[in-house]
């Protein structure tokens, strides 16, 4: 399952564990974010309705910030003595990708099936042990 998402002006493709650099975000490290799904795609079923797509969430905590790369700039004019040198560094934010799903779903990683499917199983161990 993967999903296109818009943050930033931009849309990124994204799935489940993904890290994506996307433009600076207001947020500290470990904190989570959700962003907007634009498509989803779950195997051969491919969601674009924005109504149905609406109801999908894909959230994501903020692992830390990033920079670009140093872009340099001169200004020259010719015979006037004016020369400028500038700099710039884009900042940049970095994202894993926790979830794709719709609100109630359980759909938090490769790890939350495994968890929900064991607590049957200790439900009913249990109660094996009991009788």
């Amino acid at each position: 399952m993967y999903a296109i998402v818009r943050c930033g002006g931009r849309q990124e493709k994204v799935a489940l564990d993904d890290v994506v650099t996307v433009d600076k975000l207001d947020g500290k490290a470990g904190s989570s974010i959700t962003l907007t799904a634009l498509l989803v795609v779950d195997g051969d079923r491919v969601i674009s309705d924005p109504a149905e797509v609406g109801r999908y969430q894909v959230t994501a905590d903020i692992v830390g910030d990033a920079a670009g790369p140093k872009i340099n700039m001169i200004k020259y004019k010719n015979k006037s003595g004016y020369r400028r040198r500038l700099g710039h560094r884009q900042r940049y934010t970095q994202v894993r990708i926790t979830g794709i799903g719709t609100e109630g779903s359980d759909t938090k990683g490769p790890g939350a099936k495994g968890k929900a499917e064991a607590k049957p199983k200790a439900q009913a161990s249990a109660q094996a042990q009991e009788d």
